[in-house]
């Protein structure tokens, strides 16, 4: 018997709240619906909606290092290597 313990679901819960957030947060229009405060003349909408494409992106970047993380942990508790597919 092997003392080791197989990879729990938290980094799959951790990227599937990363990947909800990044969905949900942009569909709250009354978060956005201003053009103020202007930031070097741009208004609000705009630049917001600029941040959120890079808060969308680095969190989709976390869940999928979260996930790859959680997949080699699997692999390595089963006694698979990566060029072990079958």
């Amino acid at each position: 018997m092997s003392d080791r313990t197989p990879p729990g679901k938290g980094p799959l819960i951790g990227a599937g709240v990363a990947l909800a957030i990044a969905i949900v947060v942009p569909l709250l229009v009354s978060t956005y619906a201003t053009s103020d405060p202007e930031l070097w003349g741009i208004p609000f909408f705009f630049w917001y909606q600029f941040m959120l494409v890079i808060a969308s992106v680095v969190l989709t970047s976390i869940a999928y290092f979260l996930v790859i993380g959680h997949e080699r942990d699997r692999r390595t508790f089963e006694g698979r290597t990566d060029g072990d597919r079958s």
